[in-house]
């Protein structure tokens, strides 16, 4: 590191003057942090270093921080709380599960089978919950209450004899939730 001490920060890559504009910004332990897309330029290791700092800190009970970003996985995993910024004004505003639920709905289940589909698989899970696609071996359904209709769901396949593979909840994204809000915006969707 010898080499890097008469170096100007100018001369340094976007990345590393990153990180050294992070360290400066900690020196004087404040109270609210403010982080403008924070691991821009980083690599995956370094990124992955400042995100887990940002963890910590966030975990600190004396310290707010916001984190502006276009980074919107990065946004899921570092936030309590998201506000949704258009046009200079908040749009949408809420902890991630709730702006999940709020714009994309009830959750998103996804029951994998041992044996086809199609032999009236959909059907039956229709009666416990709304089906929103089938495959060959899957089908997709959305419940307000997946624990106790997953629950009757699982009993009703297991006596019908139909075998279950997996049964999980359907990733759905912050970005999914941004589309939504942006297409609602510009009245792309209804």
């Amino acid at each position: 590191m010898a080499f890097a001490l008469d170096r100007r920060l100018g001369e340094y890559s976007k990345g590393m003057a990153q990180k050294i504009a992070l360290m400066r910004t900690l020196l004087h332990n404040p109270p609210v942090l403010l982080l403008d897309e924070p691991t821009s330029a980083m690599d995956p290791e370094s990124a992955r270093l400042v995100r887990d700092s940002i963890i910590q800190m966030r975990d600190d009970d004396h310290r707010a921080i916001i984190v502006c970003t276009h980074n919107l996985p990065e946004a899921e995993e570092l936030a309590d709380r998201i506000a949704i910024i258009r046009k200079g004004e908040i749009v949408v505003e809420g902890s991630v599960p709730t702006l999940k639920s709020r714009m994309l709905g009830p959750p998103l289940m996804e029951v994998r089978l041992g044996a086809s589909s199609n032999n009236g698989v959909a059907p039956l899970i229709g009666r416990y919950a709304q089906v929103e696609a089938t495959g060959e071996r899957w089908v997709r359904y959305s419940t307000a209450n997946p624990v106790e209709v997953n629950a009757q769901l699982l009993k009703a396949l297991i006596a019908a004899e139909i075998p279950v593979v997996t049964l999980s909840e359907v990733p759905q994204s912050l970005e999914s939730v941004y589309l939504r809000v942006v297409g609602e915006e510009e009245g792309m969707i209804r």
